[in-house]
């Protein structure tokens, strides 16, 4: 697929914070578990959203944020090519559309990136077995 399983790679997965012990995570369970953390990331958010908790809801943004980062920064363009390159895109917007609603109090902004995360994890979990990193 689109995420290398060298070793820079999972350096790049396991320096984001915010998913718990990794060291021993199959590439592709650590992208499964990305994906999750982040959805989880953007509902606590939201509910801080809702309940006025500013600082808190900051935090829960910048975490997915960083998670998409890595997810981005994992992306092996050469091997993925155009869907390698099209993930890049829609990292760089989801993690714009999170900066917004932060700013904006944009429950939509929040509900919108994580029907896009969530319809990658679907198709991330669908992957064969054979075609697993």
């Amino acid at each position: 697929m689109t995420y290398g399983p060298n070793s820079s790679r999972l350096n790049a997965y396991r320096s984001v914070g915010a998913i718990g012990q990794v060291s021993d995570t199959d590439p592709h369970r650590l992208v499964q578990s990305m994906f999750a953390t982040t959805l989880d990331r953007i509902a606590a958010a939201r509910g801080c959203m809702e309940r006025g908790q500013v600082a808190e809801k900051g935090e829960n943004l910048s975490k997915a944020i960083g998670i998409i980062g890595g997810l981005d920064g994992a992306l092996d363009l050469e091997r993925g090519g155009a869907i390698a390159a099209n993930l890049r895109d829609l990292y760089d917007y989801a993690s714009r559309r999170l900066l917004e609603a932060n700013a904006r109090d944009d429950v939509g902004a929040l509900d919108e990136v994580a029907g896009l995360i969530r319809e990658i994890k679907s198709a991330w979990d669908a992957l064969p077995i054979a075609a697993k990193p």
